[in-house]
């Protein structure tokens, strides 16, 4: 076992197998229906979007409290290890970074690195990933941060939304806009930019959408081999399996793409029916 154990939030979509597998804890996001509180790892995005369209209403997220990042450093150290690297979900979307600096105090005499990703979705799980690598390699601190940090500045997503209508229930956008995109059939397509998923263009009908996003994937590639590549979505698994059809269709794709689940501490804020692709380019 790594003397240096990595930990991180579930905003960083890792399938929970794949976490087990490099040896990552993460820890849960907060999900708020009124007084019933559920943590982002025992609620999924098909019971999350089941339950807000029967109630009519979007939940509240909340980032990890300071005690579930206690909790977490103190199993790692209970386990035996030495250092613990903490990669979290953009400062720029979350509270969770602050809350797992202020963790930090309660174990004064050890040594515990906490990193802003700057990212989230399954760019910050490869991070992680990265990280957990790394530390198994038996690089130091440092190294293993420029190592997750390296993949993070390659890794790059393009999702088109399915609906406004989630975003309308949030306020980000308003109802008559929502209603208007929904009559005339527009798609948004999202990018992780400055730390956000952020509104990158407009397309017509969710065809021109998918051919769009996979379009953005091939531009930003240039030609460059992609080192990771996952299909991102919100309670839409269906979907999902037909757009990897038509990006290998479209790409040079490696052999093995994951699937990963937006997961209910992000998906609240896009919407079901999401569908991308989030991918890791080769170094030049």
């Amino acid at each position: 076992m790594s003397s240096i154990a990595i930990i991180t939030d579930t905003d960083s979509s890792l399938p929970v197998d794949l976490a087990a597998r490099y040896g990552i804890r993460q820890v849960p996001i907060s999900i708020q229906f009124g007084s019933e509180t559920f943590d982002a790892s025992t609620l999924n995005d098909m019971e999350l979007f089941e339950r807000i369209d029967r109630e009519g209403k979007l939940p509240t997220t909340a980032a990890p409290s300071p005690g579930k990042f206690t909790e977490a450093y103190k199993e790692a150290f209970d386990a035996g290890v030495e250092q613990i690297i903490c990669f979290c979900v953009s400062s720029e979307v979350s509270a969770t970074y602050s809350a797992a600096v202020t963790a930090c105090s309660e174990f004064p005499d050890r040594d515990i690195t906490v990193v802003d990703t700057l990212n989230l979705t399954i760019a910050q799980g490869w991070m992680a990933i990265a990280a957990a690598k790394a530390a198994k390699e038996g690089l130091s601190v440092d190294e293993i941060i420029a190592r997750a940090e390296s993949v993070g500045n390659r890794c790059h997503l393009f999702a088109a939304l399915a609906t406004l209508k989630y975003l309308a229930m949030s306020g980000r956008v308003g109802h008559l806009a929502a209603g208007m995109a929904t009559l005339f059939i527009v798609k948004w397509i999202l990018t992780i930019r400055d730390g956000k998923l952020d509104m990158l263009e407009r397309v017509r009908a969710r065809s021109k959408a998918w051919a769009r996003t996979i379009e953005l994937a091939k531009e930003t590639a240039a030609g460059r081999p992609f080192e990771e590549m996952a299909i991102v979505h919100a309670a839409a698994p269906a979907e999902a399996r037909q757009f990897e059809m038509q990006l290998r269709e479209n790409l040079s794709c490696p052999d093995e793409i994951l699937y990963a689940e937006l997961t209910s501490g992000l998906s609240v804020h896009a919407g079901a029916g999401l569908v991308g692709v989030a991918f890791v380019l080769s170094e030049e």
